[in-house]
């Protein structure tokens, strides 16, 4: 079964370069596009042979977010993939909170909408990296384990400071002034100090989030 997707994008020729994304994907089933919230609730069909969204935020009238917590109960299984320009907090967490699964910037390329669209079907949620690093920076925190902060350096701590913000290896060794090599070394120090395997097990076990 092919994936079956509507686009909502009121931007005519940004439709259109998605509507070509599509093009040519084998597994890829386009149901309909829209240029407005109204116009994809008002669909005949309905929801019922969709699987995915391609959802804009900034539409006319009811903007992308509200559609999609008005839409999304009625159909949960349908994955809505937000597609904007928008890149603030507040934009990211009231699209979550509504039901989206995922959240891409307008400036992705084909071939990243495309593979994201794979991805939300498949149960993943898909985003840039800007984005999942502000999703990852504004995880609420409450009191670290002090005891096992107490276990680091100074250079250990500020290395997992950066793994809790979402930084890859070579980002942390260029915002720290550092080869890459010495910023392997400092992590499995912090691993070692903290009996732990992954970056995840690292942060969970110091921060409850």
């Amino acid at each position: 079964m092919p994936i079956r997707i509507a686009i909502v994008e009121d931007d005519l020729d940004l439709r259109r370069a998605l509507m070509r994304a599509l093009e040519g994907q084998g597994d890829l089933q386009l149901m309909g596009d829209y240029g407005s919230a109204e116009e994809f609730q008002m669909r005949p069909a309905g929801l019922e042979d969709l699987d995915v969204v391609l959802m804009d935020i900034n539409l006319p009238g009811i903007n992308g977010i509200a559609c999609i917590e008005r839409c999304k109960p009625l159909r949960p299984r349908v994955q809505y993939l937000v597609s904007t320009v928008f890149e603030d907090n507040v934009n990211v967490f009231n699209a979550l909170c509504a039901g989206a699964t995922g959240y891409l910037l307008k400036s992705a390329p084909a071939e990243q909408v495309v593979r994201s669209i794979h991805e939300i079907h498949a149960g993943g949620s898909p985003m840039s990296l800007n984005i999942a690093r502000l999703v990852v920076e504004s995880l609420p925190r409450k009191k670290s384990n002090t005891s096992l902060l107490e276990a680091l350096t100074k250079r250990e701590r500020e290395v997992l400071d950066h793994l809790a913000s979402g930084f890859r290896y070579k980002e942390i060794a260029d915002r720290m002034g550092l080869k890459i090599d010495t910023v392997r070394s400092y992590i499995r120090d912090i691993y070692t100090k903290l009996q732990v395997q992954s970056r995840t097990d690292a942060l969970n076990k110091v921060f409850d989030r």
